[in-house]
């Protein structure tokens, strides 16, 4: 069984550092110089543009977008959403729809361990509360999937929204999904979930996805590694 180094590196993590950080792990892994990685956090407010955002799905108000090279459209991250950016070698048995439904896979589980029943929708990333034509009540987006393979190495990853304020989506249209919601387990459950709740379930549910034994790692121990 693969390895899984899983890194947690906080809060109000700027985008641009761990974009950075991305790289080189990726350059390094994809050497296999070492296992796959996992990096899980909370960014500071940004909004990412993926190849696939036209200028329509934008803000309008000149908020700032920093534009990125993973598949998909235009999103959200920041406090209260958890991130986690899978960097692992695909090694032939799974190609890329796969891995993102892996990916999907992951996250319909964490929702269902905090009893929240998600579903992925045909032509659509991520995973999905349903919603209820009959009364109105669109699909909502509880978790997105957005990724980049090269070197047969994987970056980028999914977003699950546990507690963050909704009214950061007003200003986009999320992932280019016209018509549709954008919900957190918070707001599905009635009580407040933090990130650092879901977490551990985050942890095993991705490991499982992936067929790895996760193991913790710290930022400083995984940077003296990548040096070696």
């Amino acid at each position: 069984m693969n390895k899984l180094a899983v890194v947690r590196l906080g809060v109000d993590v700027p985008y641009e550092q761990v974009w950075a950080l991305q790289r080189r792990i990726h350059a390094w892994r994809a050497d296999d110089r070492g296992p796959d990685v996992a990096l899980l956090l909370e960014h500071a407010p940004v909004y990412t543009a993926g190849k696939r955002t036209t200028p329509g799905e934008r803000p309008t108000d000149g908020t700032p977008v920093v534009e990125v090279d993973r598949g998909g459209r235009i999103t959200w991250h920041g406090p209260g959403q958890l991130v986690g950016y899978p960097i692992v070698k695909l090694d032939g048995s799974i190609g890329v729809v796969a891995y993102v439904r892996s990916l999907e896979e992951a996250l319909i589980n964490v929702c269902a361990d905090f009893g929240v029943a998600v579903r992925r929708v045909e032509g659509r990333s991520g995973v999905w509360v349903p919603g209820d034509p009959a009364v109105g009540l669109p699909d909502r987006m509880l978790g997105a999937v957005g990724i980049r393979v090269s070197r047969g190495t994987t970056m980028h990853g999914f977003s699950l929204n546990c507690s963050n304020d909704p009214s950061w989506y007003n200003r986009i249209v999320p992932c280019g999904i016209d018509g549709a919601g954008v919900s957190s387990l918070s707001a599905e459950t009635g009580r407040r979930i933090v990130v650092d709740e879901v977490l551990p379930f985050a942890e095993k549910r991705l490991a499982e996805a992936l067929a790895a034994e996760p193991y913790d790692l710290h930022e400083d121990d995984l940077a003296t590694a990548m040096r070696a």
